[in-house]
């Protein structure tokens, strides 16, 4: 009985991965199963439920699945003005703002907006905040067309749940520990498997539905010819700068200490030849 638990275990495993791959050898993998084996646990083999669901599949229809993105950029003469315009396009297109930022420099202030609209309302959105600018710097518009994953990983999934089940028909069926342990350990590992796929799906849909746009605009600022320093300022500037000097004086003091040393031995030991000559011709 333990074999047939294991080999019923292998035989699964197997058409798992043959049907992540979409090869056509899963039908051998499951003729290899003995067919007393395959009757002692009234397991149906997982072609016939496979070939049943490519039927379906052929006959529903999806629709495509479009991923839309914006990138847009343009100077404006009122930034306030324009940060309420868009605001208000994104209530009017019920949509919502990501994040939304300011930064300033010594030439612009611009503001940086990620936004998110619903993929039908996306172009009527791009030509209400359009209008009015005279002059895009960047404008990107693009479309990805991600159907062919969205089917690919819905019947990924569908097979792994179905496969799933099988598992937990198996585990029912088990009389030992260590068939059900090796069961459930199968079973966690594809669990994994269906909760990733699922997340992936869930993200393909959200990029489907909701449209993203990445928008900034900015207004050049005047600089002035220069700017006035106090009295107060210009002094303690100097004192900074006067107390820079001396450090950089002591350091280069600290380099050349060795040959200020043997100068003074020098200057020493002249001085003093010279006094005693004087003593003694005096």
């Amino acid at each position: 009985m333990k074999t047939t638990f294991y080999t019923l275990i292998l035989a699964l495993s197997v058409l798992s991965c043959k049907e992540e791959a979409k090869e056509s050898t899963s039908e051998m993998a499951i003729s290899e199963v003995p067919a007393a084996i395959v009757e002692e646990v009234k397991f149906k083999p997982l072609e016939d439920n496979s070939s049943d669901q490519s039927t379906d599949a052929e006959q529903i229809t999806i629709p495509q699945q479009i991923i839309k993105n914006g990138n847009l950029r343009f100077e404006t003469d009122d930034l306030e003005a324009t940060a309420l315009k868009v605001k208000e396009a994104v209530t009017k297109y019920k949509g919502q703002i990501q994040s939304d930022s300011e930064t300033r420099d010594n030439y612009a202030l611009s503001r940086t907006l990620t936004l998110r609209v619903p993929s039908a309302r996306f172009e009527d959105f791009i030509a209400n905040i359009s209008t009015g600018v005279k002059h895009f710097d960047e404008k990107e518009i693009s479309s990805e067309d991600v159907t062919e994953e969205y089917i690919d990983t819905e019947a990924r999934l569908k097979a792994k749940k179905v496969l799933e089940a099988r598992y937990f028909e198996l585990l029912k069926k088990a009389n030992k520990v260590s068939e059900m342990l090796e069961i459930e350990k199968q079973i966690s590992e594809l669990r994994e498997e269906i909760e990733s796929q699922e997340g992936r799906l869930r993200y393909i849909k959200s990029r489907v539905a909701m449209s993203t746009i990445h928008l900034v605009f900015y207004k050049h600022i005047e600089t002035g010819g220069g700017t006035t320093v106090s009295y107060g300022s210009k002094m303690g500037n100097a004192i900074k700068s006067g107390f820079n000097s001396l450090s950089t004086f002591l350091l280069e003091l600290l380099y050349i200490w060795p040959f200020i040393l043997i100068f003074v031995i020098v200057f020493i030991v002249i001085r003093k030849k010279i006094k005693k000559k004087r003593n003694t011709n005096a």
